[in-house]
């Protein structure tokens, strides 16, 4: 049975010492990825001289740097008020890469009105999203905010048509497949009596991060 909690009044989770460092590695090792591809995505768009793949790569990469470095000094720090401060940074970020990562979508594949519609609509929840978890930190709206997560990653739904027809193969599928690594990694998130859940979610985060870092430099950028 996992031992982490959430005190009421919003103090940091806490986690055995072995998970704590799992969970720094892993998204540091995250941290160091998004580095990577915040480069290659920015170089790519240049090589394509195309302004709007080089803005949307540099949104997405440093959406990628923040998420991960956030959550791995959130899981590094020692309990306390700095831990505190970057979970709810840690929190905040989610927000932050989901609307990164619908970015290149935006900007080049659809671009147009429903692009900037979408782009619009994303930032805008995002930031509430943000407002929220900056403000309201407490256990029982622990599922909501997990809620918003999910329905923001899926509000793509709406655009699929238009996404599905602009977008080239296999991006449909990365984008879909990535998708449902981020979903499947939330039913972890949830599950606070499972050993190991949260260092599970970091995982599938991780991975669902790289399957749509692939979609995005191979079927968006340039």
């Amino acid at each position: 049975m996992n031992t982490n909690h959430l005190a009421p009044d919003g103090r940091a989770t806490e986690y055995p010492l072995g998970q704590e460092i799992a969970h720094a590695a892993t998204h540091g090792a995250g941290a160091l990825l998004g580095m990577v591809a915040l480069v290659l995505l920015v170089w790519r768009g240049v090589q394509a001289n195309d302004p709007w793949s080089v803005v949307a790569g540099a949104i997405y990469g440093a959406s990628l740097i923040l998420l991960f470095s956030a959550s791995s000094l959130y899981h590094a720090l020692r309990p306390g008020r700095a831990k505190r401060v970057f979970q709810a940074l840690d929190h905040a970020a989610i927000y932050l890469l989901i609307a990164g990562t619908y970015t290149p979508f935006a900007l080049v594949t659809l671009r147009g009105p429903w692009g900037w519609s979408l782009l619009g609509i994303v930032w805008g929840l995002s930031a509430g999203g943000i407002v929220f978890e900056v403000l309201v930190r407490r256990r029982f709206l622990r599922r909501l905010s997990l809620a918003l997560y999910l329905a923001l990653g899926w509000l793509a739904v709406v655009v699929a048509v238009p996404l599905v027809r602009n977008l080239p193969a296999p991006g449909p599928l990365l984008l879909l497949v990535g998708g449902l690594i981020y979903s499947g990694g939330a039913g972890f998130y949830a599950a606070r009596r499972l050993a190991w859940n949260h260092a599970i979610w970091h995982v599938l985060v991780l991975a669902a991060a790289t399957v749509h870092f692939f979609c995005v430099y191979n079927c968006v950028i340039g």
